[in-house]
């Protein structure tokens, strides 16, 4: 066991605080990491205020881990001392379902272990990203390409991936019509990743406030959802929109955007359930779809494409001190695009 220093939530809805947690011995397929970078990512603030239902406190957040191998356990074939790697949402699953087979973890049907707020295969809690180090089987780790920095890759370890996935399964290529609902951690991933496939990027922002930025980011257009002629204009434009707002939206209203055929893709995840007349379905054969994160191959294939088109997560860096502010920043959409904690600061 190693005592490391981290920042935990004691309880829900109390503010982070710096303490210490113990992490596991490295085990023979173990890969124990020093944590160079996490980010603050929306649902760790669901999950550290209990936004979607009870969680295990103390509470170390961070799914967005980016560092380096400082040792790995005897039986580790893939990684050794001084590799660059992530850490991204799962750090184990059942591995014998089919899901996890063909490399879908983060649908394994025996319950994947989440990276924090979670009970691992031993019994014990997982602790997340916002810590100076953590140890993880080696199947969970994933390798950061040399041309990506480690700060600006940390956020791809969620923000990416979870764009990435539903871009790549929906089929976002040249010649597609691609709508991203909001612009923010999730959405200017969304926008970036969706142009460097080819498609024609469209931002769909309830206002014109981010507009300069979402066409350097690499949209083709924005729009203003709180304009009604928005809806109007648009209506039957799309091939894919993929919504990145984890409030109640109008799906009825984003439906009647898409071509038929079209895809509706949510990556949001809203605390309050949301209603839908299925006419807006029904009416153009159109799908409402989920999708959650990606698998670990996945993640890898995105760290390379990330790294193969120069993409990284607009970011502010902060050091740990600053977390609850960050919190209260991004609940109020004050930051571009997303939180990076320096965990030197820790």
């Amino acid at each position: 066991m190693t005592t490391v220093a981290a920042y935990a939530a004691p309880a829900a809805k109390a503010p982070l605080e710096r303490t210490t947690i113990e992490r596991r011995a490295v085990g023979e397929f173990d890969v124990l990491i020093d944590i160079k970078f996490a980010g603050i990512c929306h649902s760790d603030i669901h999950q550290a205020r209990e936004g979607w239902g009870e969680a295990i406190f103390p509470m170390v957040p961070g799914h967005e881990i980016a560092g380096v191998v400082a040792e790995v356990g005897p039986g580790v074939t893939k990684f050794r001392a001084g590799d660059r790697v992530g850490v991204g949402c799962l750090v184990d699953s059942c591995r014998e379902c089919e899901n996890c087979k063909a490399g879908l973890e983060q649908y394994c049907l025996g319950g994947n272990v989440g990276t924090y707020n979670a009970i691992g295969k031993d019994g014990e809690p997982t602790y997340g990203g916002y810590s100076e180090k953590v140890v993880v089987d080696e199947n969970f780790v994933v390798r950061i390409p040399d041309g990506l920095s480690l700060d600006v890759a940390a956020p791809l370890l969620c923000a990416g991936i979870t764009t990435y996935s539903p871009l790549r399964h929906w089929n976002a290529g040249p010649g597609k019509k691609v709508a991203v609902v909001g612009l923010g951690g999730l959405g200017h991933m969304a926008v970036k990743i969706a142009h460097a496939m080819g498609a024609e990027v469209t931002v769909l922002s309830q206002s014109l406030r981010k507009k300069d930025d979402g066409l350097k980011l690499g949209a083709d257009h924005y729009y203003a959802t709180s304009d009604p002629k928005t809806f109007e204009e648009l209506a039957g434009t799309f091939d894919l929109i993929v919504s990145t707002v984890s409030a109640p939206m109008d799906f009825g209203a984003l439906l009647s955007l898409l071509k038929v055929d079209g895809a509706l893709v949510n990556v949001g995840a809203p605390e309050e359930p949301v209603s839908l007349n299925l006419f807006s379905v029904i009416g153009g054969r159109k799908t409402l779809a989920g999708s959650m994160i990606g698998g670990i191959r996945e993640t890898q294939e995105m760290l390379d494409f990330c790294a193969g088109h120069g993409i990284g997560a607009e970011i502010e860096l902060i050091s740990a001190a600053e977390i609850n502010e960050a919190y209260e920043r991004v609940l109020s959409s004050d930051v571009r695009y997303r939180f990076v904690i320096d965990t030197a600061t820790i």
